[in-house]
């Protein structure tokens, strides 16, 4: 959601950028929320290799990854997990109830939630393939597409209501500042008052294209992470508190008793513990996880031409991310030569630590961790034992180990910002 929320939030300038036919007509489909129909409008250039016909289809089917993954969650009532004894524990105060959108959930088994993330992983395999094409070399155009206006349909009942946009998840992550007087409250929630905003339009060109053909890179290489290890046990301890109405082992096992407060927050803690216990996931596709290193190469490289596109840029067309001379629709996010200069610097790093030249220190070991060497070899991930030292033995080494140093660039242009700049970047 943090890639969705940066796009959103810049919403507060006035409008330069002038569609053109297939800017039209991608707006129009992924307004309508007619992703089918748009992506058949876009195929043919899709398939002939133009650029901003590839842009269109890749936007279409990202956006229709989310609508399915949506209604995969919507058919097994998925909502997010209700841990209200954590929430007090860690200080952010008390947690929600969960709210079960679906009220007549179907039941969710462990080979059905791998295919839906099969079938996410798939979308979004096809949509970074298109983004590539779409910042082929030579290629020039600015679509602009007003995000908050994306409708999808996420109960997958064929019809598009009106609080089906994206506005209605984006809007909750922006902060009041960004919250516009027409914008539609999001579902059971109370319209918040901001002050008004022109408009939501992003112009995007080929530069962007690149940037999210390395973000949709990078999710999927999370998600074959996962998809390389059996996460059953897990599944069947803990996803409840995601599915709660879903027929899983745990479902309506709250307890009548209580160990420390009550029964629902000694529940929720057991479930923690669960989970945290069950983090054991044994690797089930040694070749998949192996493909992470490259995967994440890809990212890097993507993220190089990416900064390359973006600083040969004259125009100023309400920029994703600007160069130091266009305009920064971000305040208080810079965009200068030397932060530029120590991305590119950070992203060396990167290349490093994936290739196993530079080693992650564990706080046990005078020795560091060979990332390469675990996504080459490992049997199985307990993160449990590997923070505590045991199933991080095989993957040590001697050698140069990361550290402050090695951020020190990024740590002096973007300083406590950096994590926020990485998330923009990319």
């Amino acid at each position: 959601m943090r890639l969705l929320g940066v796009l959103a939030a810049a919403v507060l300038l006035p409008v330069t950028v002038q569609a053109s036919e297939t800017g039209e007509l991608l707006a129009s489909h992924l307004y309508a929320g007619s992703i089918g129909a748009g992506q058949a409008a876009l195929a043919a250039g899709k398939d002939a290799g133009e650029p901003e016909a590839c842009f269109g289809w890749a936007m279409l089917g990202l956006a229709g990854a989310l609508e399915g993954l949506a209604q995969d969650f919507y058919r097994y009532g998925g909502t997010a997990p209700d841990t209200p004894a954590a929430a007090m524990l860690l200080g952010i105060g008390e947690a929600e109830p969960p709210v079960v959108l679906n009220p007549a959930p179907e039941a969710l088994r462990y080979p059905a939630l791998r295919a839906v993330l099969a079938d996410f992983r798939s979308d979004l395999a096809a949509a970074q393939a298109a983004f590539v094409c779409g910042g082929a070399d030579g290629a020039d155009y600015v679509l602009p597409i007003d995000l908050l206006k994306a409708t999808l349909d996420f109960n997958g009942d064929g019809t598009t209501a009106p609080e089906e946009t994206l506005a209605t998840v984006l809007l909750p992550l922006l902060g009041q500042d960004f919250v516009p007087d027409t914008a539609i409250a999001p579902m059971g929630k109370t319209k918040r008052k901001g002050p008004p905003v022109q408009d939501g339009t992003l112009g995007f060109d080929p530069a962007d294209a690149i940037w999210l053909a390395g973000y949709t890179k990078l999710v999927g290489a999370q998600l074959d992470w996962l998809m390389a290890h059996d996460f059953e046990d897990f599944f069947n301890a803990y996803l409840h508190r995601v599915f709660p109405q879903a027929g899983l082992p745990m479902q309506g096992m709250d307890g009548v008793g209580s160990l420390v407060m009550d029964p629902d927050s000694d529940a929720s803690i057991a479930d923690i513990i669960a989970g945290i216990h069950t983090l054991n996931f044994p690797v089930i596709d040694k070749a998949l996880l192996a493909s992470i290193p490259d995967q994440l190469k890809q990212v890097t490289a993507l993220s190089r031409r990416n900064w390359e596109l973006i600083l040969a840029e004259t125009d100023d067309d309400r920029e994703v991310i600007p160069n130091p001379d266009q305009t920064n629709l971000l305040d208080g996010m810079p965009v200068t030569a030397a932060g530029v200069a120590a991305w590119r610097e950070t992203l060396d790093v990167l290349d490093q630590i994936i290739d196993g030249q530079l080693l992650i220190p564990h706080w046990r070991f005078a020795q560091g961790f060979d990332l390469k060497a675990y996504f080459d070899s490992a049997e199985r991930t307990d993160l449990v034992m590997l923070l505590a030292g045991q199933d991080a033995l095989p993957f040590l080494k001697d050698g140069p180990i990361a550290d402050a140093e090695s951020f020190a660039a990024g740590n002096a242009a973007f300083g406590d910002a950096f994590p926020n700049y990485a998330f923009w970047f990319n």
